[in-house]
């Protein structure tokens, strides 16, 4: 039975999370992105719990506008906001194999803004 090839999006992450892994004290900021939508997670690997998320999904309670970039970033300055109110300050990026730029960039920069530091 063959095996099935992993996109090369897939083997760039793979090889990215060797290295990041979130921590209590620093847990990891995970990044999907979508053809239309963004998803960001605050994830502690050790113990296996996802902290807090957000996306731009309108049915998460949150309405977001604009461009896709105006989104990336209001998630963002969302999920940073959520994260703050949980104690956290620093975290760890995982672009999730995604290149930094564009819309991943934009989510960057709005968690940054809302008070991240990675």
């Amino acid at each position: 039975m063959a095996t099935k090839s992993l996109t090369r999006r897939e083997r760039i992450h793979l090889r990215v999370r060797k290295v990041v892994e979130g921590s209590a004290s620093r847990p990891r900021l995970a990044v999907f992105r979508s053809s239309k939508e963004i998803y960001a997670q605050v994830i502690d690997d050790q113990s296996g719990v996802t902290l807090c998320s957000a996306s731009s999904l309108k049915k998460s309670g949150r309405e977001v506008s604009g461009s896709k970039l105006e989104q990336a970033r209001q998630v963002g300055i969302k999920v940073a906001e959520l994260a703050k109110a949980k104690g956290i300050e620093n975290v760890s990026f995982d672009r999730g194999g995604f290149l930094y730029h564009g819309r991943v960039k934009s989510l960057a920069e709005g968690a940054r803004e809302g008070g991240l530091n990675f």
